[in-house]
């Protein structure tokens, strides 16, 4: 295509624009409360879908060492648990580590504990993470089965409970964002249809002069790719805004339980860039959907 070709379309598109106000100002507006929607669901997914990786990677498996286990058959033990498929390490802690690390968590009320230095009721430990933390249950179960294990800790029924919720809460942010984007296509498209409609008489003229129909298609393609764009300006400011304010205050609330947001920058670039790739492509597609459906050429 030729410059002067396409900047025929580009001034054509803007005409349309101008010209249909109020259905480019309704398609702006559907366009910018989906795209708005979709940021924010956005945000909240993706910090969610990060306090879960986090929370999933502090799961972990403990496995008290029978009493009656000596030194030769705890290394054959931490041997066979490393065999099991799924494993990422394993970390021994005796259990003199494992006083000291509940006297310390405890603070000054851990000090009563003390008295347990000499004579320790504690097991000696395997920590063991999996390189999947929903594999988690299932290794748990193999260990189990394994020669001087007395008991198994993995968090059950909590670890079962909180799997399943991050995954339905990711899989409903997903259809959420889906079911908008579609929204906002639906609606580009009618306005393009409606522009169709109106520009009827100027399509059925260019096709008697010969014009081809990629010169009849190109104005409406660049009308929803603009109406898409314009769509994500003012999601992009709110959205960005918003967590701009909110990042300080919600890292500040939550600093005590090592779970912070993702970093406003350069999070808050990419859902930029996201949103305006997403308003383009819905106000592309939605062009595209109307011209071949309605625009008999």
């Amino acid at each position: 295509m030729k410059a002067r070709t396409f900047r025929r379309h580009v001034r054509e598109s803007f005409k349309s624009l101008g010209r249909n106000g109020w259905m480019t100002f309704a398609s702006v507006s559907a366009v910018t409360v989906t795209l708005l929607l979709v940021g924010v669901f956005f945000v909240i997914m993706m910090n969610l879908n990060k306090v879960a990786t986090t929370i999933e990677e502090d799961v972990e498996i403990r496995v008290h060492v029978d009493v009656a286990a000596n030194d030769k058959d705890k290394e054959v033990l931490e041997r066979r648990i490393n065999q099991i498929s799924g494993i990422k390490n394993v970390t021994y802690s005796s259990k003199e580590q494992e006083l000291a690390s509940l006297i310390e968590s405890l603070g000054d009320e851990g000090e009563a504990f003390q008295l347990f230095e000499q004579d320790n009721p504690l097991n000696d430990v395997f920590v063991v993470k999996t390189k999947n933390p929903t594999d988690t249950m299932k290794v748990a179960k193999q260990i189990e089965k394994l020669d001087y294990v007395a008991t198994v800790k993995y968090g059950q029924g909590k670890v079962e409970k909180l799997f399943s919720f991050i995954k339905v809460s990711r899989n409903v942010g997903l259809i959420l964002i889906v079911g908008l984007l579609f929204t906002a296509m639906f609606l580009i498209s009618n306005t393009i249809k409606i522009t169709i409609m109106a520009r009827k008489r100027e399509i059925e003229i260019m096709r008697l002069v010969g014009a081809t129909n990629g010169f009849i298609r190109w104005p409406f393609f660049l009308e929803g790719l603009w109406l898409g764009i314009l769509g994500a300006v003012v999601p992009i400011a709110v959205v960005s805004a918003a967590y701009y304010y909110a990042y300080d205050f919600i890292n500040d609330k939550l600093k005590d339980h090592f779970i912070k947001l993702l970093e406003f920058n350069p999070f808050v670039y990419q859902l930029s860039a996201i949103l305006i790739i997403m308003g383009a492509a819905i106000g592309i597609w939605g062009s595209l959907m109307s011209v071949r459906k309605f625009l008999k050429v």
